[in-house]
């Protein structure tokens, strides 16, 4: 009850000192300590001496001793150093004022004629550091302590009781709302051991061990273990309840090693299975430069690509558009230093493409010479559980905005289509061929005075949503991976090489041309799945390989989606002035029947009628009910995309 009635007090004097006073305690402390030394030491050297006896006829030069320990402390620096950071290289520079105390004592007393008993100063500057080290560190753990009574208190039990655990003790054992109480490891040689001052417990005993000593969080401290591994550990512990943590390694901890390149992130590259493009952007400046390009959908991940790669080329004035508010501030915010060293006008437009007010104000205003149109609703799922939604958006957004580029006098328009679009068996692959239907129409209208085109393409790696992120989080936590089936394939390329090449692509536009992006061979789901375990440190586990750590979970493919993808619709592509890019004239409806089928949709969304909508779709978008024949082998001039 009294050390509970005087704590407030102690805490409050602890928080109120300033820098400047807490060093004069320090240097009090020390100036002190010299006569308690020079006491002890005196009856160190006779025994028969006691009390103040010992410092008899010594009543002038104990406090000489103690002014001289004082003003070499201050020469010495020593009351600057940090309670919390007394350490090793401290305790140095303690034994150092110790040792030219001693001297300056001996010295002082031979001035003064002191008869002192010989070896008396070694024994003083031995006692003087223990004291003032002991002192620091007692005044150390006096204030642990007073903060801990005050905080709410975290028990931590460490998982690994090596290096990187023993320097993780060390740290943890100074923070006041944290206190390591113990150690399990696999390696049977440490358990039963105490580490650090904690006992060593075998893994068997997690359970207990986190009931009986309260733990509120386990801390992974083993840096060399897989982070599949971990991630096992880590679901294991998740029913106990506790909050789990791991560390870097010990190397990283005192920063003296570059992170292992298990703990770097797995980059998307990587799973290409060949080499990616890289220089689609030689020789663009003619077409770019000096221009005002318009981004749309500029904050996704193809949009703010398009916007990195454009600026490289040094257009005088950059448009992004984007109606999601944070997305769009991202985006302006990562390219603003950048635009202004390039001498880049960087304009930022709140809105969508469906906006006909804002697009018309917009053209006029900025007088953009080329749109790059990468606004669009993308994810199967979601569009397929939000049709008239998707079909909005996709379809009637590109019409309103391919009609107010047409009218502002734009020179080029590229459209950013999908895989997807040919034969699909989704609305959002459905809505992409319509809007590609709806470019189509506006290129055969516009009389090459906008040259419009399009470039479709499959799945980009590392793009939000797609199946890379997916899977590295799935194996952070320790699995399962879920994919739709072993054997389903997708078209796969880089974000970065992608948009190389579209912004190659729209180069080489005549007016009207579906341009197709060689993608190399498709790749399987369950292959990728298995390379994105193994590359983050985890051996996957499925009826081949039933002890490995982490479990591929097959959960068929979600709704609309395919088992293959195709490029194609129909006809034979032709090298379009790159190795890379293929171009096609593929059949679409008349004037006539566009304009049918854009007022049908008009009036689909605006009354909220599904089943007019989807029967605009099954009569306009080839294959769309037909889901069920198999892809064709598609070969573009020899070279498998």
């Amino acid at each position: 009850m009294v050390f509970a009635s005087v704590l407030p007090p102690l805490l409050h004097l602890a928080r109120s000192l300033g820098r400047a006073e807490k060093m004069a305690v320090l240097v009090f402390m020390d100036g002190a300590l010299a006569p308690l030394a020079l006491w002890l030491a005196l009856i160190a050297q006779d025994s028969s001496l006691r009390g103040p006896a010992a410092l008899q006829g010594l009543w002038l030069f104990a406090p000489a001793l103690s002014l001289a320990a004082a003003a070499l402390a201050l020469a010495l620096g020593i009351p600057r150093a940090r309670l919390k950071s007394y350490d090793g290289a401290g305790l140095a520079r303690t034994a150092l004022h110790g040792t030219a105390l001693a001297g300056l004592g001996a010295a002082l007393a031979l001035l003064a004629g002191l008869a002192l008993p010989p070896g008396l100063w070694a024994v003083f500057a031995l006692l003087f550091v223990l004291l003032a080290a002991g002192m620091r560190l007692g005044m150390l753990q006096a204030l642990e302590a007073l903060y801990r009574s005050e905080a709410p208190v975290t028990r931590v039990l460490i998982y690994g009781a090596g290096m990187t655990g023993i320097q993780l003790v060390s740290a943890l054992k100074r923070h006041a709302a944290i206190r390591p109480v113990a150690f399990v490891d696999d390696n049977p040689g440490l358990q039963g051991l105490t580490v650090a001052g904690l006992p060593v417990h075998r893994p068997a005993r997690l359970a207990e061990i986190v009931a009986r000593q309260r733990i509120g969080r386990v801390v992974l401290a083993m840096p060399a273990l897989p982070r599949a591994r971990q991630a096992v550990i880590a679901r294991a512990l998740q029913p106990l309840g506790v909050e789990v943590q791991s560390v870097p390694s010990f190397a990283q901890m005192i920063g003296t090693e570059a992170a292992p390149d298990r703990l770097q992130p797995v980059l998307p590259g990587a799973f290409l299975g060949r080499a990616a493009v890289a220089d689609a952007l030689e020789g663009l400046a003619a077409v770019y430069a000096g221009r005002t390009v318009l981004v749309t959908g500029a904050g996704g991940t193809i949009g703010a690509e398009l916007c990195r790669q454009i600026l490289s080329l040094r257009p005088r004035r950059l448009v992004l558009l984007d109606h999601a508010e944070y997305a769009l501030y991202a985006i302006e915010r990562e390219l603003r230093p950048l635009a202004e060293e390039a001498g880049v006008a960087l304009v930022a437009v709140l809105g969508s493409v469906g906006q006909a007010g804002l697009l018309r104000r917009l053209f006029a205003a900025q007088r953009v010479d080329i749109v790059l149109h990468a606004a669009a609703y993308k994810h199967v799922p979601l569009v397929e559980a939000n049709p008239l939604a998707g079909l909005a958006n996709n379809v009637l957004g590109t019409e309103v905005l391919a009609r107010a580029a047409r009218a502002a006098g734009v020179r080029r328009f590229v459209m950013i289509s999908s895989d997807k679009a040919v034969r699909p068996t989704n609305i959002m692959g459905a809505s992409k061929r319509l809007a590609e239907i709806v470019i189509q129409d506006m290129a055969a209208r516009s009389g090459g005075r906008t040259l419009f085109s399009m470039v479709r393409f499959g799945n980009v790696l590392g793009s939000s949503g797609s199946v890379i992120p997916l899977f590295q989080e799935q194996v952070a936590r320790g699995g399962p991976v879920t994919v739709t089936g072993h054997d389903v394939t997708r078209f796969f390329m880089t974000v970065e090489e992608a948009v190389a090449l579209v912004l190659r692509a729209g180069s080489l536009a005549r007016g009207g041309e579906v341009f197709l992006l060689d993608m190399g061979a498709p790749v399987r789901i369950g292959d990728l799945a298995r390379q994105v375990i193994e590359a983050m440190g985890g051996t996957p586990r499925d009826a081949a390989n039933p002890d490995g750590e982490i479990e591929i979970l097959e959960i068929g493919l979600r709704p609309g989606e395919k088992r293959h993808e195709e490029l194609l619709i129909g006809g034979n592509a032709r090298p379009a002035g790159h190795p890379k890019i293929y171009a096609a004239q593929e059949a679409f409806p008349s004037e006539v029947e566009v304009a049918a089928l854009l007022r049908d949709l008009r009036e689909a969304v605006e009354e909220e009628a599904l089943p007019r909508a989807l029967q605009a779709i099954s009569r306009w978008v080839e294959g769309y009910e037909d889901t069920a024949a198999p892809p064709p082998d598609l070969r573009l001039s020899g070279t498998r995309l």
